[in-house]
């Protein structure tokens, strides 16, 4: 099945990996999208629910500009309340757009009409099932090991062959997937592709600023903490049924089991702030995925794409081992 499933993103955007960048919110803006797009993946932009529709436009132009597909993803909850957002978005018509976190159903429709290709992120089945009566085209199995917002119930394995069990739908594995290897293991288990995000945190044309791109680096797997604490402090209107995955720091453990009153506490709003405008490492939220301890350096998002185009050599060694 892997090398049928496995065929789904070259015949529909004409990639050469099985690779989507996983839209990230201030990390991969046009530069980074078209990056990963020029070096055979899909680059997606991640328009988080700050930024406005003309930020939009202006990198969707800069991702768009070299010809090749790319995606955009939105976060649902936002689009209620920033309804300009979905149309410029549907004034690009990117290959594909990713509607996650909240009622994504009165979206699908209009951006199916547009001929653009609609993905959804489940962290469980239920999800899922609600992902295809929705009638998107493509599920994303986001396990608890991903960087960034989500939930915390099932690690990426377990919930992919669960959704795989599921649905017909093309099937997109993330969480986790910091290599080659680990592109091998979902493509073997069904997966039509990686929708890998962390790998690319501090690639050169990704908008990570400089003191984040250090600790990043310095990390390891263990390092990363999930829960709501930094969206409590932003106030920026996330739901509590999704935390996010990012780096532990000083920051969180003062909170940690504090969400309702930091959500109020204007002083921690502020140092908060101020971090993130600084990337300081103990007060802002640097979203990371447990992959993270696999990140040594900065390099180009080709380079990045040229080690995960490498899984073929894997599934090569595991399927002659079982012949023998």
């Amino acid at each position: 099945m892997w090398c049928a499933w496995g065929m789904w993103l070259r015949e529909r955007f004409g990639v050469r990996v099985p690779v989507v960048g996983a839209p990230m919110a201030y990390v991969s803006g046009g530069e980074l999208t078209a990056a990963i797009s020029a070096a055979g993946g899909l680059g997606m932009l991640g328009a988080g629910s700050a930024v406005t529709a003309d930020w939009i436009r202006t990198e969707g132009a800069i991702a768009a500009a070299a010809g090749t597909p790319y995606g955009i993803g939105l976060m649902a909850w936002s689009l209620k309340d920033h309804p300009e957002h979905l149309e410029a978005v549907l004034e690009l018509r990117p290959a594909l757009v990713s509607l996650s976190f909240g009622d994504y159903t009165p979206y699908v429709a209009p951006l199916q009409e547009a001929g653009i290709v609609v993905a959804t992120q489940a962290g469980t089945v239920a999800d899922a099932r609600e992902a295809v009566d929705a009638g998107v085209d493509v599920i994303v199995a986001r396990g608890a090991e991903a960087g960034g917002h989500g939930r915390n119930a099932v690690a990426t394995l377990p919930l992919l062959q669960a959704i795989l069990d599921t649905t017909d739908l093309p099937v997109l594995a993330g969480g986790g997937i910091s290599g080659p290897r680990g592109l091998a293991a979902v493509m073997a288990a069904g997966a039509v592709g990686g929708w890998i995000g962390t790998a690319f945190l501090t690639c050169v044309e990704a908008q990570t600023k400089e003191p984040a791109r250090q600790r990043i680096i310095e990390a390891d797997e263990t390092d990363t903490v999930y829960g709501t604490v930094f969206d409590a402090a932003s106030r920026a209107g996330w739901p509590d049924e999704f935390g996010g995955r990012a780096l532990r720091n000083a920051f969180f453990d003062t909170w940690e089991g504090r969400e309702e009153e930091l959500k109020t506490e204007d002083s921690a709003h502020d140092l908060w702030v101020e971090g993130s405008k600084t990337a300081d490492p103990a007060r802002a939220s640097i979203y990371a995925g447990q992959g993270v301890g696999a990140l040594t350096g900065q390099p180009t998002a080709a380079e990045v794409l040229a080690g995960f185009a490498t899984y073929r050599d894997y599934l090569s060694a595991a399927l002659n081992d079982g012949s023998k």
